[in-house]
Parts: C-alpha cells; sequence; structure tokens
C-alpha cells in the first residue's frame, strides 16, 4: 500500500524534523510583540507605532484593554482578534496573525472553566499584553 507507506515516511520525517528543532527557544510574548505589533502599537503598546500613523483608523492603544472592559484583561477576545476569524465584524485593519503564531497547542482554561486548546505562540502574546496594561 502505497498511501500507508507515504503517511508512515511523512510522519518519521516529521518526528525526526522536530528531534532536531527541539533546543531552538520559542519566542517569548515580549520577542514576539517586538516583532508583530510595535510597528502599529508602538513600543509601549499605547498606539502610537510609526506604521500606524498612514492608517485610516488608528491602531487601538493596548495598554487600555482591561480599563475598557471593567478592569478585567479580555484574553479570549484578545487572542480572536490577533489570531483572527472567519466572519469577524471587526471594522479595523487588524491583520490576522495565525499562521505567524502558528506553534503546538497548549490547554488555556478560559474564565468560565472552558479548556480551550490554543497556540502556545498566541498565549505567550496575549500573557505579555495583560502584562503592559495600565493601572
Amino acid at each position: 500500500m502505497v498511501v500507508k507507506r507515504n503517511v508512515w515516511i511523512i510522519s518519521v520525517l516529521s518526528g525526526l524534523v522536530m528531534a532536531g528543532c527541539a533546543d531552538v527557544q520559542a519566542p517569548t510574548g515580549a520577542e514576539l510583540y517586538r516583532e508583530n505589533c510595535a510597528g502599529c502599537h508602538g513600543a509601549t503598546g499605547d498606539g502610537t507605532g510609526r506604521n500606524g500613523r498612514a492608517l485610516p483608523i488608528p491602531p487601538s492603544n493596548l495598554r487600555l484593554l482591561a480599563h475598557s472592559n471593567g478592569g478585567v484583561f479580555p484574553a479570549e477576545q484578545v487572542m480572536a482578534t490577533i489570531y483572527g476569524y472567519r466572519g469577524k465584524d471587526h471594522n479595523g485593519l487588524m491583520p490576522e496573525f495565525g499562521p505567524v503564531l502558528d506553534s503546538p497547542d497548549v490547554i488555556w482554561t478560559a474564565p468560565d472553566g472552558r479548556e480551550v486548546p490554543t497556540p502556545a505562540l498566541l498565549l505567550a502574546l496575549s500573557d505579555y499584553l495583560q502584562t503592559i496594561q495600565d493601572p
């Protein structure tokens, strides 16, 4: 059976590639922010990035996400916006970063107790954004 053999070969090769990459460090949330977000949202997350000045809709001040949500950081909404999702009714220019943040899933526990498989890099970025919230 050619199909089963090809699947087996692909599985073995994938395992070898992953084993060879075991020493590669995943970027931190702060590094992901600097590489993918700071250009529009600014180095501190205040919405004043140099690339954002040319946009017809100014980038959000990410430091005010918790303040705008009754003092609670809206992690699920933040991750959905960053990752991107079909049918979103977002009128802004936020690109979808799902492919950039593709990584093994970890379990994130939502405030309502749901356990949600979430790409590890997406969670790292969201966790970083939570640390830059204004009091």
